[in-house]
């Protein structure tokens, strides 16, 4: 029986390891981030532009941002930040 090129008798197993390369990477971003990067400033000030954003929602726009976070697309508050409230 002849075997096309695609048949699995024609296939190679082939993986490769790209743990040292992730790893690599992620000391680039770091490096490119700089000595003065604080990781917990950066995340204070995301929770208080989240809060920031959600908040004076009037009765209509809480009623959709309570079905948008039950349905997923939105996070749900996380304890420690603010709420939309």
């Amino acid at each position: 029986m002849n075997h096309g090129p695609d048949t699995p008798s024609d296939l190679v197993g082939f993986s490769i390891d790209l743990t040292v390369e992730e790893a690599r990477r992620r000391a680039e971003v770091v490096a490119a981030l700089g000595p003065d990067w604080d990781p917990v400033a950066v995340l204070r000030e995301e929770e208080a532009a989240h809060a920031l954003l959600y908040s004076g929602l009037d009765e209509e726009q809480q009623r959709l941002h309570a079905m948008l976070v039950a349905a997923g697309v939105l996070p749900r508050e996380v304890s420690g930040r603010a709420s939309s409230d």
